[in-house]
């Protein structure tokens, strides 16, 4: 019974996150017909700051060692990253498929600078791959811990590597994300809402989760952090 809960979560992680992401990049928001309120303008961009609010405080909040601390007596420690790709997955389907659009459009772009974000989303896409590919151990779906046990073994920590485009920026997935927000050539009053609100919880986000690293790595990401930017790679490529 306990490897067919532990194969069931495994399974649920991957397939919250995989269709939670793929909702998320497939439909942009506001592009869903599930729920279409005829709401007042400021009544849909409340509704969607709270939609986004629930994500922030799901996807920032889950991971803090106090909010993992303070389930561990109820759910194993070995279940918690599975759970919080679940929980993200079902967050970000969310936000896909509920955001209330705006007929007001702020700014269109068209012909060649039009031309220039597409490549630059491409770009951004790009590098949001070769990131991936760099983090050879990263544990997205949380599955690493659940098979150790389930193999009767010890999980051994990731060690602390930089290469590939991390060798340029602390956060490349973070910026990736910025430029894909902010290429998307119609400018309506929800997308306003949307890329403000998305960027400020990334940079915001990017703090909290360089509190966790120096708690894990010590010295090493201390030193990392003088020697490469976290968002913008002004300094090039850094020798670590």
């Amino acid at each position: 019974m306990r490897k067919t809960f532990a194969y069931t979560v495994m399974t649920l992680a991957v397939v919250s996150s995989v269709a939670g992401l793929g909702l998320f990049v497939a439909i942009p928001p506001g592009s869903a017909r599930v729920m279409r309120v005829e709401w007042p303008e400021a009544g849909a961009l409340c509704w969607d700051a709270l939609l986004s609010l629930a994500f922030f405080l799901q996807h920032s909040g889950m991971v803090r060692p106090r909010f993992r601390d303070g389930i561990a007596g109820v759910i194993p420690p070995r279940y918690h990253r599975a759970l919080y790709a679940i929980a993200s997955g079902i967050a970000l389907a969310a936000v896909a498929l509920l955001w209330q659009p705006s007929e007001r459009r702020l700014l269109t772009i068209d012909g060649p600078w039009r031309w220039l974000l597409q490549a630059a989303s491409f770009l951004a896409l790009g590098v949001f791959v070769w990131g991936t590919v760099a983090m050879r151990r990263f544990d997205g779906f949380g599955l690493r811990p659940i098979k150790a046990y389930v193999e009767g073994r010890k999980e051994q920590p990731p060690p602390f590597v930089v290469q590939g485009p991390y060798r340029w920026v602390r956060h490349p997935w973070y910026l990736c994300v910025i430029v894909l927000i902010w290429s998307w050539p119609v400018l309506t009053t929800d997308r306003l809402l949307f890329n403000v609100l998305w960027t400020a919880w990334i940079c915001v986000g990017a703090r909290l989760e360089e509190v966790d690293l120096v708690n894990d790595f010590g010295k090493a990401y201390e030193d990392y952090q003088r020697k490469v930017p976290m968002l913008i790679p002004w300094r090039g490529r850094a020798g670590v």
